[in-house]
């Protein structure tokens, strides 16, 4: 890490909007510059509690915070059309703290995230073929049981 800049002061100087039209993301964050995160528990010695149960247990705590925002409003439209920047804003915060979460346990389990995502892309372009489940919701056993 030596050389770079710490957690804290990277994320400060970034420009964060709050509206993405276009539905791509404006950053070129790798997730190698995510795991600064690290560099912010060192310094703060929490490092001692990242054990990968607790890790779990803090995304799986995010993860509630997030439905927490949704909880109530009905189906949500692509985009959040309607909700405020303040909502946005909060939606943004919640996952960006699972992502991080999720860094850091993957990083704790000795998992190399980035290959078994693309990993994970290729079993599951075998267990649905587009030609078998375009346009359905069932699951990849109920299309192997149609098979037989």
């Amino acid at each position: 890490m030596e050389g770079e800049a710490g957690a804290c002061s990277t994320a400060a100087t970034a420009s964060c909007p709050l509206k993405n039209q276009d539905n791509t993301f404006s950053s070129s964050l790798s997730l190698e510059q995510i795991k600064r995160q690290n560099q912010f528990s060192m310094e703060r010695d929490w490092e001692q509690y990242h054990t990968p149960r607790n890790l779990l247990l803090a995304l799986v705590g995010e993860v509630g915070e997030l439905s927490e925002i949704f909880q109530w409003k009905g189906e949500v439209d692509v985009g959040l059309p309607g909700w405020s920047d303040k909502d946005r804003a909060h939606v943004g915060e919640e996952l960006s703290d699972v992502l991080i979460y999720l860094i850091e346990l993957a990083e704790k389990c000795h998992i190399d995230l980035p290959s078994a995502v693309l990993r994970k892309f290729e079993l599951n372009c075998k267990k649905y073929p587009p030609e078998k489940v375009y346009g359905s919701s069932k699951k990849y056993t109920d299309y192997i049981s149609d098979d037989n």
